[in-house]
């Protein structure tokens, strides 16, 4: 296969509410839609690099810059066998692994839609539907944090995760606890805390929790192997793991107990399989965090969820979770058991609308 050319937008879509998090609060999130043409197919995929570099040194301004400058123009005209085929070609650029995500998730599109399969075949994932949650920002006080998770329970989310950071943690975790003693309940610091100040979440610890995700810094392996020594509660690491070598050594180190595999944190779906299947292979669980993806990038996460080692609820929440209106045609909805369908159709199964991708774009460029 080759690509002819391929274009980017800028998106800028509002969201339903503020999420806000330890390192700040998003109420218009950005993120760069890639659409790549080769012979008469079109096939999309999504950096999800936010304006700011908060989660990531990456934004949708070096994104766009990487993706213009260095990794469309590296695959123009070229042959392509496979969607990982675009590993090698852009080895030589160093980091950007949103950028490279994006790019070569619009490569999935193209052959699958190619090869008449959807993305769950393509990659073998199982099953017609997957396990999902959602993920809880922090709240103006703990009253209205216990109203928030109330109302997602209503709607049917069975497993809810919740934003965490100094002096809005422990506390706030025990109050949800005691008014649902049996929910699945997890928690991210989304790197807020040091190890010489973890200790003030050894509470935690007796309130059954699937997992503390993410305390220590974002590039941290050996501090998380401290930690997790205290705690018997397991830790996950997310920031931490951008590649499968830090994924391996994070293992070899007992860094953490759980992975959470996000493609665009490490720079890919063929990346994310490949970390899956290391994990499975040490029987380490994994699960798939979310960006506040469009619908072109939860397609992609609800078939990479739908692999076997994918054994904990992801946080791939429904449309409206984020959106009043999205830049696809199609809505993922919250089925019974807190889950949401994976697509079926050729390529990622999504179509996108093109008066609302025209609506939320602020810039596109196309490279041919």
């Amino acid at each position: 296969m080759k690509i002819s050319r391929a274009t980017l937008y800028h998106l800028s879509m509002p969201m339903q509410a503020a999420f806000k998090t330890s390192f700040g609060s998003t109420m218009q999130r950005e993120c760069i839609l890639i659409e790549a043409n080769s012979g008469g197919l079109v096939g999309y995929g999504e950096c999800v690099a936010d304006r700011d570099p908060g989660y990531s040194y990456e934004t949708s301004g070096t994104a766009w810059h990487v993706l213009s400058d260095f990794l469309v123009p590296e695959i123009i005209d070229q042959d392509m066998e496979s969607p990982a085929d675009l590993q090698q070609k852009i080895a030589h650029v160093r980091g950007h692994p949103m950028a490279k995500a994006g790019l070569e998730m619009a490569l999935w599109d193209l052959f699958g839609k190619r090869d008449r399969c959807s993305l769950q075949d393509l990659i073998g994932g199982e099953g017609d539907s997957v396990d999902v949650g959602v993920s809880v920002g922090i709240q103006k006080d703990i009253s209205s944090l216990v109203d928030v998770v109330a109302g997602y329970l209503n709607t049917g989310y069975e497993r809810v995760k919740l934003k965490i950071m100094p002096g809005r943690d422990v506390e706030d975790v025990r109050a949800v606890r005691r008014a649902f003693p049996d929910l699945k309940l997890q928690v991210d610091a989304n790197s807020a805390y040091e190890l010489r100040n973890a200790q003030v979440l050894l509470p935690l610890d007796d309130l059954d929790l699937l997992m503390i995700e993410q305390p220590l810094a974002e590039d941290d392996l050996w501090d998380h192997r401290q930690l997790q020594q205290q705690f018997k509660t397991p830790i996950c690491l997310d920031e931490s793991i951008v590649s499968e070598r830090h994924a391996r050594q994070a293992l070899e180190m007992e860094s953490c107990r759980v992975v959470n595999i996000k493609p665009g944190r490490v720079g890919g779906l063929s990346q994310g399989i490949v970390i899956h299947d290391l994990c499975s292979r040490a029987g380490i669980p994994v699960w798939c965090g979310g960006m506040l993806e469009t619908g072109v990038g939860r397609a992609a996460n609800l078939a990479l969820a739908s692999l076997p080692g994918f054994v904990y609820p992801g946080d791939i929440s429904a449309t409206d979770r984020y959106y009043a209106e999205d830049i696809t045609n199609e809505v993922f909805k919250l089925e019974a058991g807190s889950k949401i369908n994976v697509p079926k159709g050729p390529g990622l199964g999504v179509s996108i609308n093109r008066d609302s991708l025209e609506k939320f774009s602020v810039k596109r460029s196309t490279i041919s």
